[in-house]
């Protein structure tokens, strides 16, 4: 599992949308955790799927949203808005599981838009994690953060602060 010790989901999530918070994330520096879409994000995890078992915990490492008879890892997100970096955090949870011999299906959940949507480890999949993992552990070592990009996630980040004042 080379490189993978400090990979989780979150900085693959944030790898699809912005190498500078992927930084700072990995630098434990906290976002304005006021931010009204985090508020929001945790709401939504809170008040869907009760009866499900969430948010467990492996290696220390990654945390799985939610798991679905013992063979489905879920990820419940606000909305489809991002789907790319979703699709890619589900793919990177069943690729880390399967270096464990663990090989489960995934699963998108959309549960103010009353979506969900399959994820499916494929070879294509697993070279574009690989190459992100390398990306990732280039832009962890990096000494400063990246430089900011205006981008269209700009507006809602809880880093908004620390790249725009």
């Amino acid at each position: 599992m080379e490189g993978l010790n400090k990979i989780n989901g979150t900085l693959i999530w944030y790898y699809y949308i912005c190498p500078r918070e992927v930084w700072l994330i990995s630098h434990a520096i906290e976002a304005n955790q006021d931010n009204d879409f985090l508020v929001l994000g945790r709401h939504i995890h809170e008040i869907f799927y009760k009866k499900q078992k969430k948010e467990i915990l492996i290696d220390n490492t990654i945390k799985i949203d939610i798991l679905f008879n013992k063979k489905v890892v879920g990820e419940i997100k606000k909305s489809s808005k991002f789907v790319k970096s979703a699709r890619m955090q589900v793919a990177f949870y069943l690729y880390y599981l399967k270096q464990k011999g663990i090989n489960l299906e995934g699963e998108l959940l959309f549960p103010e838009e009353r979506k969900r949507e399959k994820v499916v480890l494929t070879k294509e999949i697993e070279t574009e994690l690989q190459k992100a993992i390398q990306d990732i552990n280039k832009i962890i070592n990096l000494d400063k953060p990246p430089k900011p990009k205006k981008i269209q996630y700009c507006k809602t980040c809880a880093y908004k602060e620390m790249c725009w004042s």
